[in-house]
């Protein structure tokens, strides 16, 4: 199978649901993160999904937003005491941080396969 047998699915979409960037049918991740060798229904080579420290920058800027905003409003709201932000906030965090992964890896990894995205490389 090539890449001009279909069109390619939408990266994004693709992504969200962790399914193959080119046949938006087969597996993108084998457990939690783990990308696989490759597509069990397409055969597309997975060595180029590489999308570094991406998807971790974009938790910490988003999750970090998003369990502020909340431990701002706990305080100002209800004014706990210090170890109830931490029993509360610190769960919070874990939770928003480990969903926000995988997302926005395989979105990373779909939209570096969609703009035929690599290393830089100097030309010579």
């Amino acid at each position: 199978m090539t890449d001009n047998d279909h069109p390619l699915p939408p990266p994004v979409l693709t992504g969200l649901r962790g399914l193959c960037p080119r046949c938006g049918r087969g597996h993108l991740f084998k457990g939690y993160l783990t990308v696989p060798p490759a597509c069990e229904v397409c055969g597309l080579d997975f060595s180029f999904a590489d999308a570094g420290d991406g998807p971790a920058v974009f938790v910490i800027l988003i999750a970090g937003f998003l369990v502020l905003g909340f431990a701002l409003w706990l305080e100002f709201t209800f004014s706990p005491p210090l170890w109830v932000h931490v029993a509360i906030s610190l769960p919070v965090l874990i939770i928003v941080c480990g969903g926000l992964l995988r997302v926005l890896k395989g979105i990373l990894i779909c939209l570096q396969y969609a703009h035929d995205a690599s290393e830089g490389r100097l030309d010579r």
